[in-house]
Formats: structure tokens, C-alpha cells, sequence
């Protein structure tokens, strides 16, 4: 196909940029997407890493959405390459495994008549009295779910996930992650069968390869219509003269240790997917000091995994399990086959990745390779999930910047930053760490489909994606092309 005379620069090829491009081709034969990737894999936090022909997840990615435009493009990329994947998970507590959603019985037998009884009581209270202008993860929860299930179920877990006390967690974090449940709710599924909670569905598609399938494809047909997809090109610069972005500053890395290159790349129209924070100190020139001042006050919580293969095949059922005990370290486990048995090239080996949260250069992030087989090693022993001298392989990856962090600081500062980047005129910014928001896969993919159609000359708000208290798949899109009206589907 011959190249497109309206050049589109987008910086980082994980799902929000490489839907962007991917939109951007399909709606215009004019404009030319250039996605310019600073690793040397697509698909971000989404990819799905190999090592001995083990596939694996950088955490979970269900394949689930109430947004159309998502589900389509899913589907018009996957074809036959996606499977239907029971969810199961559990989550251990007080050594003892939990279903998870919540089955009464279950509990019941679990947890014990008494200190069910006390949940109960708790409930009643906190409906009573609740908190009146919740602002916290912890005000939130405890007035869904009572102050003893909070204790149970919610505050361990949430610290070891963030590194901070759910005290320090905004509200937005909840109602954005888990709308529509609370304990009355969960006991009435767990008796009725019912389940109208988006985030506790029964099954979901999942690529038979792992997401990073989804995304070399969406990289090859980029590749193929036109486009370019740039690996190890790391965007330095970002440069502006006046309220228009003219060129950014490009640093190709090379893996023959050669010095890296840098080049300027001029474009029309730009949309970003890199980190907000990393984004505002890459302006030259730079942006007022209180937006710079801002982004210094956003933090991210970073993320390990460490995929250990066992010597037998699977030593639990579950997708995933939510490891709340405070006694170990690791936050939450996969197993991989329970995914896609295209994961594994050995069906009598089992591929299970310990999932661990931390801060970049804090103790486990600096842990080297051995430690850290040997920590997720004792620990999934100390669960009673396998033996240690199971373990025959591992692979370990780091991942900064995972999560953005919703703490008590993160919503001014950021609304700061928004406030400038909207008078940029042909800038925009997308995606989970590009909006510093905790959106899912499809949210992220929303955000950019939106920004593409607005280089179309359609008017979307990209910011108002997923910011109301409501979460991330209880939503649909408007069919009106012009508009971006998030209509909530109850």
C-alpha cells in the first residue's frame, strides 16, 4: 500500500497505542500512524513474555467488555485464535481457601458460624451509621461491606497491593474497580446464582497464545497497511513551539551495544500512551513549573512476576489466587494452563507465576534473579501449593510503573496537568498510564479509538473516559459519531 500523506506520531505500542493506529487505518486511508516502542516487545504491561517456550502473562488479562467498539475490534483482529475460558479463583486467608465470587456455604464452613455472625451485625451497623462523605478506599469498603469483612478481606490484601494504607487510597480507586457489589449483594448471588457484577463474570475470551498474541497481530497489520511500528525507540523530546507539537525526539537503542541514535521526527498529530510523568519532563520547552511540580507528585506502583515451572502438572485449578496472608509476600498467583493450554509446550509440567508487589529499588525489586526464585520457590511451599524442590525452571520480569497510584495527592495534581495538556492543539494523551488512570485493557483501547477519530476531526473527550464512579465495563459507548457520552449499562 503506498504511504499516506498526513504522518500521525504515536508514542508507545501497548494496547492504547497500537489501537490508535490500528483506528486510524481503518477510518482514513490519509493519515500515515508511526508508533514508535521504547522496548523491544508490543502490547506494554499486556504482552506475553516466552522463556523455554513457557508463555506467560505480566498478571492476568481477561478479555471481557461491555464496549462494542472494543469487542469488535477484538474480534476482527483474533478471528479463531480466540478461546472461552472459565474463571475460577479463590482467595487464601488464614490458610484456607475461599471461593471466589462468594459461595455461602463455603464461607460459611471457612470463616464459622461466630465470626460470621459478627460480619453480619457489622453490616447492619455500618448501613445504620455509614460513613457520610466517604472519601477513602477504607470509608468505601466499609460501607458496602461492614468494618469486619473490611478487617477479613479488604485492608491486608489492599496494603500489600499498594504499599500503603488503605486510609491513603481515594474512594475512585473502588468505585472505579468494584461498582455494584456489597455484602447484601454477594450473599444473594452466592444463594440465587445470580451475578450482575461486571468484575465477577463466569468466563471470558482470552487469545490462545496469551494477549501478546493480540497485539503482535494488530503490530503486523499496522505493518502491512502502511504504518510503522518502531521498536527499541525511546521518545526523549517532545517539542513545542507555542500551543502545537512540531517533532519529537526519537533514541533508537540497538542489541549490538552500538551507541544509540537520535533522530527528529516531525508529524502532524501526536498521541501519546507513555507515562504522564515521564511525558511532562520530555517537553522542550518546558512546561510551567506548577504542571512540572505536579507531576512529580504522582506515583506509580510497580510490579514482579516470577513464573516458576514445576516438575507435575497443575497443583491447583484456579486461574488465579488472591494471596491475603500477610505471612508471605506474594500478592496473587496464576496458573497459566488454567488461561490457555497452548502456554505450556510440556502438559505434564505445570507454569505458575507468583505475582509480586513492590517499588522500583525497594528490597524485592533489587533481589536478584536466584533470590527471588528461591523467595516465590519457599512461598508457594509455605502455601501448601507445591514443593519447593518442584521447581525445575523460572523466569522473572519487572515491571515499573504497573499500577498508577490513587492516593490522597494524585487527583489535584493531575487535574493540573490535564488542564495544560488540553491546550495543546494537536496532542493528545491516552491510555492507563498516559490518563493516569487505572483502566483496564479496554478502557485504555476507548481512549485511543477516541483520539484517533478526533485527528479525523470528530470531538471526543478522551479525559472523560472511565472517570465517573462506575466501573470500567459498566459502560457503552454512544453510536453518535460525534460524541463521547459514556452511557452506563445497568
Amino acid at each position: 500500500m503506498e504511504n499516506s500523506d498526513i504522518p500521525v506520531v504515536v508514542i508507545g505500542g501497548g494496547p492504547a497505542g497500537l489501537t490508535a493506529a490500528y483506528e486510524l487505518q481503518k477510518r482514513s486511508s490519509d493519515h500515515r500512524p508511526i508508533v514508535f516502542e521504547a522496548s523491544d516487545m508490543v502490547g506494554g504491561i499486556a504482552r506475553t513474555e516466552s522463556h523455554n517456550g513457557y508463555r506467560f502473562d505480566i498478571g492476568g488479562h481477561r478479555f471481557f467488555t461491555k464496549v462494542q467498539e472494543v469487542e469488535d475490534m477484538w474480534h476482527e483482529v483474533m478471528g479463531d485464535d480466540f478461546i472461552t475460558v472459565p474463571r475460577q479463583s479463590r482467595i487464601y486467608y488464614k490458610e484456607k481457601f475461599f471461593d471466589y465470587p462468594l459461595k455461602l456455604f463455603n464461607a460459611l464452613i471457612n470463616i464459622g458460624p461466630y465470626e460470621a455472625a459478627r460480619i453480619v451485625v457489622s453490616y447492619i451497623k455500618w448501613q445504620v451509621r455509614p460513613y457520610r462523605d466517604e472519601q477513602s478506599f477504607e470509608e468505601w469498603v466499609i460501607n458496602r461491606f461492614g468494618g469486619r469483612l473490611y478487617m477479613h478481606f479488604f485492608r491486608s490484601y489492599t496494603e500489600k497491593v499498594w504499599g500503603i494504607p488503605p486510609t491513603e487510597i481515594r474512594a475512585d480507586w473502588a468505585a472505579q474497580r468494584i461498582k455494584n457489589l456489597s455484602l447484601f449483594k454477594a450473599v444473594w448471588n452466592a444463594l440465587s446464582g445470580a451475578n450482575d457484577t461486571a468484575s465477577l463474570i463466569e468466563e471470558f475470551q482470552y487469545p490462545r497464545l496469551g494477549p501478546g498474541m493480540m497485539w503482535e497481530k494488530v503490530r503486523d497489520d499496522v505493518r502491512e497497511k502502511g504504518g510503522d511500528v518502531v521498536m527499541q525507540s525511546e521518545v526523549v523530546g517532545v517539542n513545542l513551539d507555542g500551543n502545537r507539537v512540531t517533532s519529537i525526539d526519537v533514541k533508537h537503542w540497538t542489541d549490538d551495544g552500538a551507541p544509540a541514535t537520535t533522530e527528529t521526527v516531525e508529524a502532524e498529530h501526536f498521541i501519546n500512551s507513555m507515562a504522564i510523568k515521564d511525558l511532562i519532563h520530555a517537553f522542550n520547552p518546558p512546561p510551567p513549573p506548577e504542571v512540572i511540580a505536579a507531576a512529580e507528585r504522582l506515583k506509580y506502583r510497580d510490579f514482579l512476576i516470577v513464573t516458576l515451572v514445576l516438575d507435575h502438572a497443575d497443583p491447583f485449578p484456579d486461574n488465579w489466587i488472591y494471596i491475603h496472608s500477610p505471612k508471605v509476600k506474594v500478592g496473587r498467583i496464576q496458573n497459566f494452563r488454567a488461561w490457555s493450554p497452548e502456554m505450556l509446550p510440556n502438559p505434564d509440567t505445570a507454569s505458575i507465576g507468583m505475582e509480586y508487589f513492590c517499588q522500583k529499588g525497594d528490597g524485592l525489586w533489587n533481589m536478584s534473579d536466584e533470590e527471588l526464585r528461591a523467595l516465590a520457590s519457599k512461598e508457594l511451599e509455605e502455601l501448601a501449593l507445591a514443593k519447593a524442590s518442584d521447581v525445575i525452571d523460572a523466569a522473572i520480569i519487572r515491571q515499573p510503573k504497573a499500577y498508577p497510584v490513587y492516593d490522597g495527592e494524585y487527583k489535584e495534581a493531575l487535574d493540573t496537568i490535564e488542564a495544560w495538556l488540553r491546550t495543546l492543539e494537536n496532542f493528545q494523551t491516552v491510555g492507563r498510564n498516559g490518563l493516569h488512570r487505572y483502566n483496564n485493557q479496554d478502557h485504555s483501547m476507548l481512549s485511543a479509538m477516541l483520539a484517533a477519530r478526533n485527528v479525523l476531526g470528530e470531538e471526543h473527550d478522551v479525559w472523560n473516559v472511565n472517570v465517573e464512579r462506575s466501573y470500567h465495563e459498566e459502560f457503552e459507548v454512544s453510536k453518535k459519531p460525534a460524541t463521547a457520552k459514556m452511557v452506563a449499562a445497568e
